[in-house]
């Protein structure tokens, strides 16, 4: 893997693909910077070898078009309190203005393009738009993960104009490692949590992985399918009806590469989709009509629990209740706990995907596991064995 740690960047610009598509408030104040900071390291870098550091990145969907509320001039204030220094900005991403702020950039200094997606030319991987981006730096690194899974002009195309500097960021070295961790060189045994809603958006991360882990724990929503297929009564829980045959066929592939599947045993159930709705710990297989399951009960909790104290590779994708209602957030709170202490008893774990990362935020467990991935979309094409245009380009 060729890292910016093998490359001196005395008296080069570094032309650097982050991801800084970050949440802003009302007033486009930036809510939220852990995607800022996760790139640090990557900057600190190559400031320090005497280089210099062009940022580019996208920022919302602005889907070619200059608006003022997807501009980088918002977010540039928090990018300089981030990084230490001041960033200078320049209201173009190619062209004659991006080109005199690229050339005039002293070793040492940090310089952030304008949004890339105000150019159609960006999501459609030109690479005349490309060649434009290249010829402002003298090496090229990703550092984005939240985009390597697009074959976009600046994650992708890009790469071909720099031939033997280009490298992986840092970050993206550290997200490439954590995923290799889980599917070829993790510390036995390994779990993977799956969670959710549906088995449907699952099903190509199972097959994947079913080679590399010893156990496997379904929650969530996509329990109830598991559940329904192996007979179980479910009442009026989440359930996709045609994928009742894949379910078990899952189960069966399972068996096959000797991977232990655990469901969860017991559910909290209410009579309604409500925080406040009358609830209940009842038998997942005796769910009565007109009541859902909503969070996995205390049995399947403590089941779980000894599964991943004696696990030495964790890898946790999806919440097994509705956490986002507090009277159904326990079961996920229990499988946080559970993640955190053998975690510190030296296990390696992995969170990623949207609602993961989000519970681990949300309720605090950011330091408390291994490594917390960036990049929602392209960790899933990476469980999925998929290679990213990201990825593919620089080991090109």
């Amino acid at each position: 893997m060729k890292t910016i740690n093998d490359f001196n960047f005395r008296d080069k610009k570094a032309l650097v693909r982050v991801d800084f598509n970050v949440p802003q408030d009302d007033q486009l104040n930036v809510t939220d910077n852990t995607r800022i900071v996760a790139v640090k390291p990557t900057v600190e870098k190559i400031l320090k070898d005497g280089g210099s550091v062009i940022l580019m990145t996208h920022l919302g969907r602005p889907k070619g078009e200059v608006k003022d509320e997807f501009s980088l001039k918002h977010i540039i204030n928090e990018v300089s309190n981030v990084l230490g220094q001041e960033v200078k900005f320049v209201e173009e991403s190619v062209g004659e203005k991006a080109e005199q702020a690229a050339a005039a950039l002293q070793p040492g200094e940090i310089l952030l393009l304008e949004n890339l997606r105000f150019h159609n030319e960006e999501e459609k991987g030109d690479e005349a738009f490309a060649l434009q981006l290249s010829k402002l730096g003298d090496a090229y690194v990703n550092d984005a993960f939240g985009t390597a899974h697009r074959a976009h002009a600046s994650t992708a195309v890009i790469a071909q104009y720099f031939p033997s500097t280009k490298f992986f960021g840092l970050l993206m070295a550290k997200e490439l490692q954590a995923i290799d961790k889980v599917l070829k060189s993790g510390e036995k045994p390994i779990t993977a949590i799956l969670g959710g809603s549906k088995v449907s958006t699952k099903i190509t991360i199972i097959e994947n992985i079913l080679p590399a882990v010893d156990n496997l724990i379904i929650g969530g929503g996509m329990a109830f399918t598991f559940i329904k297929a192996l007979g179980g009564k479910i009442g009026s829980s989440l359930v996709e009806d045609d994928k009742l045959s894949l379910a078990v066929e899952i189960l069966g592939k399972a068996k096959e590469h000797n991977v232990k599947v655990y469901l969860p045993s017991d559910a909290i159930i209410a009579e309604s989709f409500n925080n406040d709705a009358e609830r209940k710990e009842v038998d997942i297989y005796a769910i009565p009509e007109g009541w859902m399951g909503l969070d996995a009960g205390q049995k399947s909790r403590d089941q779980f629990n000894d599964v991943l104290l004696n696990s030495r590779t964790i890898l946790w994708n999806g919440p097994i209740g509705v956490f986002e209602m507090s009277n159904f957030a326990a079961g996920t709170v229990a499988l946080g706990d559970s993640i955190a202490e053998a975690t510190r008893l030296g296990a390696f774990s992995l969170v990623g995907g949207g609602d993961s990362v989000a519970f681990v935020k949300q309720f605090g467990y950011g330091d408390k596991v291994s490594y917390v991935s960036t990049g929602g979309g392209a960790m899933l094409e990476s469980l999925e064995g998929l290679e990213l245009p990201g990825v593919a380009a620089i080991n090109k």
